[in-house]
């Protein structure tokens, strides 16, 4: 059963559609509970773009469930087309738990409930049926988005790409089906990761596309086609928690993409610089505040397009 959103409507151009990690976060401040939204790599980036008035479409899985509705209403209430969202009675919508320790900056993340010690539902990747109600979009948006990796997600980058959308791939792990990951490879645009999680296990393998790699507070690496920049970190002097930062720089840079209405194809490293750099900035800034969206929660959304949009002027 798909969610009916408040955005529903025909013809609904997208700027992004994607799929992914999305969980509800429950964060613990030094070990009490503080605060609990939405959450998760895809979650935080295709969130935070409806809040900057970005046309997103969200292609998840969820459960009929109280978790569900709190996921789906903050989509809904940022912005987003949450019609594409699945909620399904044989799922229990994922959550994971965050703990903040301020005065050291430790975050931690678990599956297991801090105060039960009961396991908390996992991500579930969508299926055909998530994937067939959504094909419009996907065929039809300008930047697809993931993080996790399945035969339907990869069927939805092809799909995308195929169409001409760009296909940003932000993978935390390879997995176990090296085959599936090669497959993804050739249909992704922009792939962004880790060195400290997959720079050993990445940085020979061959990609035709624009490669980002992080460094945490060193700061980051583009290459394409021969070419590198190195990116250096940009200082914050006030670091509360750094949870979030990566996907600050993924928001920085699609937004950048949006903005300048290059195709994959047209993409290089001097372009997608700029964008990375913006994304350094919401980064810095989001350092300042606790959680993975705090800028946004402390300062509004207003506030980070403003910050964006004085960027694009000078770039």
């Amino acid at each position: 059963m798909a969610h009916k959103g408040s955005m529903k409507r025909t013809n609904w151009s997208v700027d992004v559609a994607g799929t992914g990690f999305t969980v509800l976060d429950r964060i613990y401040t030094d070990g009490g509970l503080a605060d609990e939204a939405l959450g998760g790599s895809c979650g935080n980036v295709l969130v935070s773009l409806a809040m900057l008035h970005r046309r997103v479409a969200p292609v998840l899985a969820l459960g009929m469930d109280d978790t569900g509705e709190q996921l789906v209403r903050e989509f809904s209430l940022a912005g987003a087309n949450t019609q594409y969202i699945h909620r399904h009675a044989h799922l229990r919508s994922p959550i994971l738990a965050q703990e903040l320790d301020i005065r050291s900056g430790r975050h931690d993340f678990s599956f297991i409930c801090p105060e039960t010690k009961a396991d908390f539902p996992r991500y579930r990747p969508i299926g055909h049926v998530e994937l067939t109600s959504a094909m419009l979009v996907v065929s039809q948006c300008s930047v697809f988005f993931a993080d996790r990796l399945s035969e339907t997600i990869l069927e939805a980058m092809t799909t995308a790409r195929r169409a001409g959308a760009t296909v940003f791939f932000e993978p935390s792990d390879i997995g176990e089906d090296g085959g599936l990951f090669d497959r993804a490879l050739q249909v992704t645009s922009v792939l962004k990761y880790s060195a400290d999680r997959l720079g050993d296990r990445l940085s020979n393998v061959q990609f035709p596309g624009i490669r980002i790699v992080t460094h945490g507070a060193a700061g980051l690496e583009v290459s394409a086609e021969g070419k590198s920049q190195w990116s250096e970190a940009i200082y914050s002097p006030n670091v509360v928690d750094t949870c979030g930062s990566g996907d600050m720089v993924s928001i920085g840079v699609i937004d950048w993409i949006l903005t300048i209405g290059f195709s994959a194809v047209e993409l290089g490293v001097s372009e997608i610089l700029k964008g990375v750099v913006a994304g350094q900035r919401l980064a810095t800034e989001n350092c300042a505040y606790a959680g993975a969206r705090g800028l946004f929660k402390a300062r509004g959304a207003d506030y980070v397009r403003q910050l964006l949009s004085e960027f694009h002027a000078t770039a």
